[in-house]
C-alpha cells in the first residue's frame, strides 16, 4: 500500500495526449540538426540489433531519437518502453495520439476520456453549392431522376406523364451541357447519360405513336459515332416502320441492325429474323418468310416459328411441306421438366411442404403459361392443315391425331378429335352420324375428355330440342367433373325450358361459383330472375355482364327491356340509344325506340325511328301501321297510302289494309279514286258489309246509277249474316241445352226445375266493333284497324309487348269526309332480338380462344339472335 498513490480529484490522468510534440513536425526536418547529423553521416544507418530474448520485436536495442540521443531499453522483460522523459515532458511512443494514458500522471487532472468538457464539436462547413462542380453533379441528379420517373410513370401505363418528364429530362441534359461548356470541362461530358436521355425519349414517343418524333431521335442516336451498339437501335426503328405498314423501309432496317450485329448474339440476330420473317408474311412473300423461318428452325427451333412456317405453307399450298412443317412443330422442345416434379414420392412432411410451395409459383407458372401457349399453336395449326393435307377434312383429322399420339403433346389428340366432330357440325352437318358417334366415343376416356364430349352433346341434343337427351348427357358431364361450368349451364337450360326457374337459377349460381366469367351462366340466370319477375336481380346480373361485354347489343337491350318493365322508360331509352350505337341497322331496336318516344309523347323522335325502322325493313306491319295512322292525324292521307299499300301486299287477305287505302283517298277529296278502290276491294270480298255501305255512300253522294245495285247486294249480305249468326246462335243454345238435360237426367234433379241458359257473346268481327263504336259517337261508321297480335306483357316475358298509339278513324257516314273522329289503336311490337331473345345460352367448352385460325367447340357463341 505505500507504493499505492491516490488519485486526487483535480488530477488529470490523461492530460497532456492533445499537445503537439514539435519531434514529429516533418515540416521542420530542414531545421532539424540531429536529422540533418544523421542524414550526413552513418549515424542513421546502423544496423538493428537482434532481438535479445525471443518472442520480442526489438528486444533492449536502442532508440534513436531526432535528438540524437539513445536512450536504452530498460525493461528486464525486453518490453520496449512506452515512452522517455526529456525536459521533464512525456513523449509518447505513437505518432501523434497516445492510447489513452500517460506514464506520467498529471494532478488534478479529471477523468474525461471523450473530451465532453472541452464542449461541442464545431458545425461542418457548409457546402459551396455556387461552384460549377457542384451545380454540374445537381443537374446529372436532377436528369437520372426524371429518366427514373418517366419509366415509372410508362410502366403504369401513364404515357402522357412519361413523355412530359422524358422531354424535361431532354431539357435538362442540354442545359448539364452547357454547363460543362462554360466551365471548360468538355472532355468530362458524360456520353451514357445522353444517350439514356435519348434512347428513354425515343421510347416515349413511340409509346404515345408519335412516329416521325421517334425515328428522329433513333437517328439523332444511331448517327452519333460516339455511342457504342447503336446501330442495334435500328431493330426499334424497323419496328416502328412495321408499325407504319412500311413494309421495305422495316425490312432494310432489320437487315442492316442485323449486319452490325455479330454473331456472337445468336439469340438477337434469331429475334431479328424472326421479324424479317413475320413482314413478310405481312407484304404476301410467303416464300421469302420460309427461308427466314427454315434458317430460324434449322439454328434454334421455337413454338412460335414453327407456327409461322407451317401457316406460310399452307400459303402457298405445299400439303407435304405441311405435313414436314407440323412434325417439326410438335418436336420442338418445351424446354422443362414434366409435372411430375410436382409429385411427391415420398411421406417425408418436408419435402411435401416444399413441393406444394413450388406448385404456385411464378416459375411454375410460367411453365404452365408457355406449355398452354404451345397447345394452342399446335391445336390451331392442325385444325387449320387437316383440310387441305389430305382429300377430305377428316383424313387431314386423322393424320394429326397419329402424329400427335406419338409426340410428347399425346393428350391433344383427344382434343383434336373432338375438334373433328364439331367441325362436322359447323359445316351445319347436324344429322352426322359420326360426329355424335366420335363424341360418344369419349364416354369411357378420363374424367376431361370425358366431360367434355358429354357437354358437346348436351348441346347438340338442346339444339335439337331432344331435352331429354340434352339433360342426360349434362348429368353425364357433370358426374365426370362436377366443376365444368359448361355442363352446369346445359343442365341449368334443361330446367329452364322445363319452366323449373328455381332449379335452373341454382345450376347458373354454382356455374359462376366454379368460373366467374362465365358469361353464358350470368346471362341466363339474369333471363330466369326476369321469368322469375325477381326485375333488381335481373338487373343487377345484366349491369355486371355489361361490365363485361361493353359492346354486347343483348345485354344492352335485356337491360332496356328492364328497365322498361320497372317504369322508367328514360333509361330504357338510354340504353336503347347504346343497342342503337352498336348495330344501327337493327330495324326492330329502332321500333322499341319509337314506341318509347311515342310513350313519353314525343311524336317527332318517334316519327323519326320508326321512319328509320321503315328504311331497314319495309315489311315489318307494326311500323307501317303507325306511320300510317301518323299520316292520318297530321292529316296527310296522301303519304300514308303508300304505307297501307305496302301492308296490302304483305297482307293481301287482309281486307282492313285496302278499306284504309280507299279511305285515305276519300280523306284527300280524290272520290273517283276512292269508289275504284272500293269497287276492287268489293270483287275480291264481296261478303264484305263495310265495304257495301260505303259502295252505297259513295254512290248516293256522287249520284251514281249503281247505288241501287250496291244497296241490295248491301241487305241480302246483311241478312245473310243475320241467318249465319242465328244458326251459330240456335246451334249453341242446343248443344247448352242436351248438356244441361244430360246433367238434370244423370243427377236425377226433380221435373219443371229450369236451368237458364248461359249464351256466350257472339264472336264479333273488327268490322262490327268498329260499328257498335260509331253508334255510339254520332252513328259514325268507319272501319278500324286490326289490333294486331295481342300477346300481353306477363311477368315471365316481355315479348309482344303492346304499342299504343293515337290514330285517327275514317269519317262517318253523316259527315264529311275531310273530317274525322279520334279512334284508339293498338298495335302489337316484337322485341328487336326477336323471339330467341330469352332462349338460353349454352355452355359448351370453347378449347381456343382469339385465334383467326381456331375452331371453336360448339356452344360458347350460342347467343340468341
Amino acid at each position: 500500500m505505500e507504493h499505492v498513490h491516490l488519485a486526487v480529484e483535480e488530477d488529470d490522468l490523461y492530460s497532456g495526449y492533445n499537445d503537439y510534440n514539435p519531434t514529429f513536425d516533418s515540416e521542420e526536418l530542414e531545421n532539424d540538426v540531429g536529422f540533418q547529423e544523421a542524414v550526413r553521416t552513418s549515424h542513421g544507418r546502423r544496423p538493428p540489433m537482434t532481438a535479445k530474448f525471443p518472442g520480442t520485436a526489438i528486444g533492449a536495442r536502442p532508440l534513436a531519437t531526432s535528438f540524437g540521443s539513445r536512450i536504452p531499453m530498460a525493461s528486464s522483460m525486453g518490453r520496449p518502453i512506452t515512452g522517455a522523459v526529456q525536459d521533464g515532458a512525456a513523449r509518447p511512443m505513437t505518432a501523434v495520439r497516445a492510447a489513452g494514458y500517460t506514464s506520467s500522471l498529471g494532478r488534478g487532472s479529471t477523468f474525461d476520456p471523450l473530451g465532453q468538457s472541452r464542449g461541442p464539436a464545431p458545425p461542418l462547413e457548409a457546402k459551396n453549392e455556387d461552384t460549377p462542380e457542384e451545380k454540374i453533379k445537381i443537374l446529372e441528379k436532377q436528369v437520372n431522376d426524371l429518366i427514373e420517373e418517366s419509366c415509372m410513370a410508362q410502366s403504369t401505363g401513364a404515357l402522357q406523364l412519361a413523355l412530359e418528364k422524358a422531354k424535361e429530362a431532354g431539357r435538362k441534359e442540354r442545359a448539364l451541357v452547357r454547363q460543362r461548356e462554360q466551365s471548360g470541362s468538355t472532355d468530362h461530358i458524360n456520353f451514357d447519360l445522353t444517350y439514356s436521355v435519348l434512347l428513354n425519349l425515343a421510347n416515349q414517343y413511340e409509346n404515345n405513336e408519335m412516329y416521325p418524333e421517334a425515328l428522329n431521335s433513333y437517328q439523332v442516336i444511331v448517327k452519333n459515332k460516339m455511342f457504342s451498339n447503336a446501330g442495334r437501335l435500328k431493330v426499334n426503328m424497323g419496328n416502328i416502320y412495321f408499325k407504319q405498314k412500311n413494309y421495305p423501309k422495316a425490312i432494310k432496317f432489320y437487315r442492316m441492325a442485323l449486319d452490325q450485329i455479330s454473331n456472337a448474339h445468336k439469340e438477337m440476330r434469331i429475334k431479328i429474323m424472326e421479324n424479317i420473317g413475320v413482314t413478310f408474311i405481312s407484304m404476301g412473300q410467303y416464300t421469302d418468310a420460309i427461308t427466314s423461318f427454315e434458317h430460324i428452325m434449322s439454328e434454334s427451333p421455337n413454338i412460335k416459328t414453327g407456327y409461322n412456317l407451317t401457316l406460310c405453307y399452307y400459303a402457298v399450298g405445299d400439303k407435304e411441306r405441311m405435313k414436314k412443317a407440323f412434325q417439326k412443330l410438335i418436336s420442338v422442345p418445351l424446354g422443362f421438366d414434366d409435372e411430375d416434379k410436382y409429385i411427391s414420392s415420398t411421406d417425408d412432411t418436408h419435402s411435401k411442404m416444399v413441393i406444394e410451395a413450388i406448385k404456385n409459383d411464378k416459375l411454375h407458372q410460367m411453365e404452365k403459361d408457355r406449355k398452354a401457349l404451345a397447345e394452342k399453336y399446335i391445336m390451331t395449326a392442325a385444325k387449320l392443315i387437316a383440310p387441305a393435307i389430305e382429300t377430305s377434312f377428316a383424313a387431314g383429322f386423322d393424320w394429326c391425331v397419329d402424329m400427335l399420339k406419338s409426340s410428347q403433346y399425346v393428350e391433344l389428340a383427344n382434343d383434336l378429335e373432338i375438334s373433328k366432330a364439331m367441325t362436322h357440325l359447323r359445316l351445319k352437318d347436324f344429322n352426322q352420324v359420326e360426329a355424335v358417334e366420335t363424341l360418344k366415343t369419349f364416354e369411357k376416356k378420363d374424367s376431361r375428355v370425358k366431360s367434355t364430349a358429354a357437354t358437346n352433346l348436351s348441346c347438340i341434343y338442346f339444339l335439337e330440342k331432344d331435352y331429354d337427351q340434352a339433360e342426360r348427357y349434362a348429368d353425364l358431364a357433370m358426374n365426370a367433373d362436377r366443376y365444368n361450368p359448361g355442363a352446369l349451364v346445359n343442365k341449368g337450360n334443361t330446367a329452364f325450358v322445363k319452366q323449373d326457374y328455381e332449379k335452373a337459377a341454382e345450376f347458373y349460381k354454382e356455374a359462376l361459383k366454379n368460373d366467374s366469367s362465365c358469361t353464358e351462366a350470368l346471362y341466363n340466370l339474369g333471363l330466369t330472375y326476369k321469368r322469375m319477375n325477381h326485375l333488381e336481380e335481373a338487373l343487377d346480373c345484366f349491369l355486371k355482364l355489361h361490365a363485361i361485354l361493353r359492346n354486347s347489343a343483348q345485354v344492352m337491350y335485356q337491360l332496356a327491356s328492364l328497365y322498361e318493365l320497372l317504369e322508367n322508360p328514360e333509361q330504357a331509352i338510354e340504353w336503347l340509344m347504346q343497342v342503337v350505337s352498336v348495330v344501327p341497322t337493327d330495324a326492330k331496336a329502332l321500333a322499341k325506340l319509337g314506341e318509347l318516344h311515342d310513350g313519353v309523347g314525343d311524336k317527332s323522335q318517334a316519327f323519326q325511328y320508326y321512319y328509320e325502322s321503315f328504311r331497314y325493313f319495309p315489311s315489318n306491319i307494326d311500323v307501317i301501321e303507325w306511320l300510317g295512322a301518323y299520316y292520318i292525324e297530321t292529316q296527310f292521307g296522301e303519304k300514308a297510302v303508300q304505307y297501307f299499300e305496302r301492308a296490302a301486299l304483305i297482307q293481301p287477305t287482309q281486307v282492313k289494309w285496302q278499306l284504309m287505302v280507299a279511305s285515305c283517298y276519300r280523306r284527300s277529296g280524290n272520290y273517283q279514286k276512292a269508289l275504284d278502290t272500293y269497287k276492287d276491294v268489293h270483287r275480291k270480298f264481296p261478303e264484305n258489309v263495310e265495304c257495301l255501305r260505303f259502295l252505297v255512300r259513295l254512290c248516293t253522294d256522287m249520284g251514281l246509277k249503281e247505288v241501287q245495285d250496291y244497296a241490295t247486294k248491301l241487305k241480302k249480305v246483311e241478312k245473310m249474316k243475320e241467318i249465319k249468326e242465328q244458326r251459330i246462335k240456335s246451334g249453341r243454345e242446343g248443344s247448352a241445352r242436351s248438356r244441361r238435360e244430360g246433367r238434370e237426367s244423370s243427377a236425377g234433379s226433380a221435373a219443371g226445375v229450369s236451368t237458364p241458359v248461359l249464351t256466350p257473346p257472339k264472336k264479333s268481327s273488327i268490322m262490327d266493333e268498329v260499328k257498335a263504336a260509331s253508334q255510339s259517337e254520332s252513328k259514325q261508321l268507319s272501319p278500324l284497324l286490326d289490333s294486331g297480335r295481342d300477346s300481353g306483357r306477363s311477368s315471365s316475358s316481355t315479348k309482344g309487348e303492346r304499342l299504343s298509339a293515337k290514330m285517327r278513324s275514317l269519317p262517318g257516314s253523316n259527315e264529311p269526309y275531310e273530317a274525322s273522329s279520334p279512334k284508339e289503336l293498338d298495335a302489337s311490337y316484337v322485341d328487336p332480338l326477336g323471339p330467341q331473345v330469352e332462349r338460353p345460352k349454352t355452355g359448351a367448352k370453347k378449347r381456343v380462344e382469339d385465334d383467326d385460325f381456331a375452331d371453336e367447340e360448339l356452344g360458347d357463341d350460342l347467343l340468341p339472335e
